[in-house]
């Protein structure tokens, strides 16, 4: 039986092939031309002044909280509806971690679900795009910069994101994104991070270097101590080709969106909202299931037909660690982990079968 995958790549080896034998040839497999370009697009492409390369989101964000001097004593209030790794990186430096209540439309954070979660002990702000969508982020940009609280923005899902004619990168004072293999650009792993400040900027620079800064002598000068968080010049290379087309990319996915959107919205599937100044992702494709229907046997059937599809993300608040821990779970995150459904979402996608596997098993019901 055929699958149809929920992602599939936009990248192919022949686009990559020259320049991949170029790094064999020269034998610079890091710290290269191809990182320093990456970079340099990724700044160009969002916006933003400044733009710094990572093992992943999860290492870009540890990093950003870093930087801020979060740790033991602090709180750190996030979105409760994103992949745990939003979470642990709080957890890891032993900050608490705040979860703050989702809309049950666009998923996301709101100001006056923030504003009551902040408190004397709140260092940082951590406002996720959920699944790509960045709608409130203005606004949460704006609260932040009232109460001088430093806002990190979890984009892991957002490259190619905007909301009011701004991208996300260059909107919260720290942005960190992931090229993980589900997402639009996929380097196999990796991440990014962008800013505005230039301090900020520097300190990137040396904590991502091991700490060196400039030579001594014929030697690097180890000025701090510091991380191995690179990515290498192959992955860089990935990256690039996929930023340059990443607005034909954006534009696929919307008209998959649209077309799903068409077909499941008559049977009560009810799509992730997003504002009318905001241009989508779609990183992914979610929807809530209508009322009458089993989200997980939805997902089983559809597996049984060869369809991926999974949950919406996860109510971080609701996992087994967290709400032993802390034992408070929201109630919105909770219920969107128990309703929503990710539909594959890709150029080539079989709409028409997909929507027929679904049609049939609400009608079976």
């Amino acid at each position: 039986m055929s699958q149809i995958r929920l992602m599939k790549p936009y990248i192919s080896f022949a686009e990559v092939e020259a320049e991949f034998r170029g790094v064999f040839d020269t034998g610079i497999f890091t710290r290269g031309e191809h990182v320093e370009a990456f970079r340099d697009d990724l700044a160009q492409f969002t916006g933003a002044a400044h733009a710094h390369l990572a093992t992943s989101a999860t290492t870009a964000l540890w990093v950003c909280l870093k930087l801020l001097g979060v740790g033991p004593g602090d709180d750190v209030v996030l979105s409760d509806f994103s992949f745990p790794a939003t979470a642990n990186v709080v957890e890891d430096l032993g900050a608490t971690p705040v979860f703050a209540d989702v809309s049950l439309q666009t998923y996301n954070v709101l100001v006056e679900t923030l504003e009551s979660a902040i408190t004397a002990r709140t260092k940082a702000v951590i406002f996720v795009d959920a699944l790509g969508n960045p709608s409130g982020l203005q606004s949460i940009a704006s609260f932040c910069r009232q109460r001088r609280l430093p806002l990190i923005e979890d984009a892991a899902c957002a490259l190619g994101s905007s909301e009011a004619g701004q991208r996300c990168g260059a909107i919260a004072d720290l942005t960190c994104f992931s090229f993980h293999p589900r997402k639009l650009i996929s380097t196999g792993e990796g991440g990014a991070i962008t800013t505005n400040r230039s301090d900020w900027s520097q300190w990137l620079d040396v904590k991502l270097a091991h700490g060196a800064q400039g030579m001594k002598g014929v030697a690097l000068d180890f000025v701090d101590y510091g991380y191995n968080f690179r990515l290498p010049e192959l992955q860089a290379i990935m990256g690039r080709k996929q930023l340059a087309k990443i607005e034909e990319i954006v534009d696929e996915r919307n008209l998959v969106r649209d077309a799903f959107c068409e077909r499941l919205e008559p049977l009560g599937f009810v799509a992730q909202r997003t504002f009318e100044n905001v241009r989508f992702n779609v990183q992914s494709l979610v929807f809530t299931v209508p009322q009458a229907c089993s989200r997980d046997g939805l997902i089983a059937e559809l597996k049984a037909q060869g369809i991926e599809s999974t949950i919406g993300t996860y109510s971080l608040s609701a996992t087994s660690y967290y709400s032993k821990k802390y034992s408070v779970v929201n109630q919105n995150s909770r219920w969107l982990e128990d309703n929503t459904i990710t539909l594959p979402c890709h150029g080539g996608v079989e709409v028409g079968v997909v929507c027929d596997a679904i049609r049939s098993v609400i009608e079976s019901k």
